[in-house]
């Protein structure tokens, strides 16, 4: 039986465009700081990938710091700067912020003072979307990128990081986009890469490959494909109802990401959900994947006011591009029979 994949937040397939890119990049043999013609030849394709990068975020070329992922990008962003956040943000924020901003139970967040807070596009485990302010000092936009309109020029943040997984890039490369004479202390110390910023020798073929794959995500989200994803998504929420009218759908009433639903049902565990899933050959996730495989309570959930039995009971299902209505009925057809056994079990 085909495996019908709904954790895109976790992860997104390697698009077929990156894919090829990063294929043809295998031939490139120079290093990008060598000066003979393959290191110039390398340098250039590097380059190549970081103006396309760059076009896609709305970013200048030399705003574009490349990283192992959104991990070090928030680092690099967050370190230090005694900034102020909101305990709904990604454990690589939340462990570098002071977590005193308030949180709406729909789970949009007051910002007083902007230029000392870090604050995410999107919440990958409730999808709610966040309203930037002007003259924010950090953003983590890797699960909205591609999927909802965002430009690094009309934002108004004065840094935002991503990951190329997120939108059907390679895994373990990321940027941070960063003004250009903006101070950075740089980490990772050594051959002076990435105009000092970063060193090490560049992922050229990751970078190639999370650079076609930005190109293709805006291509994608411009010509509308992200709405009909948000039709699928109605209709899952609305066979989970029908199922089980008790069930909580997290910020269902805020602006969310066209992909994403969290589904609360209050005493079914969402470990023992994601299992009877995987069991009928549906991937789902109980929250956030970066926790080491484990599955444990949502810090997200419970800064929304939700109950301990509560955040334990949520269950994300995250669609992607190429998702199709019949992947969304045979999940709501297997949910919907592992809710009846477990209601019969649990009477």
């Amino acid at each position: 039986m085909t495996r019908v994949y709904l954790d895109h937040n976790a992860t997104a397939p390697l698009r077929t465009e990156a894919r090829t890119a990063m294929i043809a990049a295998m031939d490139i043999v120079g290093n990008p700081s060598s000066v003979h013609a393959e290191g110039r030849a390398a340098k250039g394709a590097l380059e190549k990938a970081r103006s396309d990068l760059a076009e896609a975020l709305g970013a200048g070329e030399a705003d574009i710091v490349f990283t192992s992922g959104a991990t070090e990008a928030a680092a690099l962003a967050c370190a230090g700067r005694g900034l102020k956040g909101a305990g709904i943000e990604h454990d690589a924020v939340y462990s570098w912020i002071d977590p005193v901003l308030n949180v709406e139970h729909s789970g949009r967040v007051e910002v007083a003072d902007p230029g000392g807070a870090a604050l995410q596009l999107a919440n990958s485990e409730t999808g709610v979307l966040q309203k930037l302010p002007q003259g924010l000092a950090v953003s983590d936009v890797t699960q909205g990128f591609g999927r909802v309109p965002f430009s690094y020029s009309w934002a108004g943040v004065q840094m935002v990081f991503l990951s190329a997984h997120k939108f059907g890039g390679p895994k373990g490369v990321g940027a941070l986009v960063i003004p250009r004479g903006h101070d950075l202390a740089a980490h990772l110390k050594g051959g002076g890469q990435e105009m000092g910023r970063r060193a090490g020798t560049e992922n050229l073929i990751g970078i190639i490959g999370m650079a076609a794959a930005a190109k293709a995500a805006q291509a994608d989200l411009a010509a509308g494909r992200w709405e009909k994803i948000a039709e699928l998504r109605n209709i899952l929420e609305m066979a989970i109802e029908a199922a089980a009218k008790h069930t909580i759908f997290v910020g269902k009433g805020a602006s969310r990401l066209p992909n994403t639903t969290c589904a609360i049902t209050p005493g079914w565990k969402g470990e023992t959900q994601v299992m009877s899933m995987d069991l009928a050959g549906i991937a789902v996730s109980a929250g956030s994947a970066c926790s080491s495989g484990k599955v444990k309570e949502s810090r997200v959930l419970r800064t929304l006011g939700y109950s301990e039995t509560e955040a334990a009971s949520a269950l994300r299902l995250s669609l992607g591009i190429d998702t199709k209505q019949e992947d969304v009925l045979r999940f709501a057809d297997a949910w919907t029979k592992a809710y009846g056994k477990w209601r019969a079990r649990a009477a």
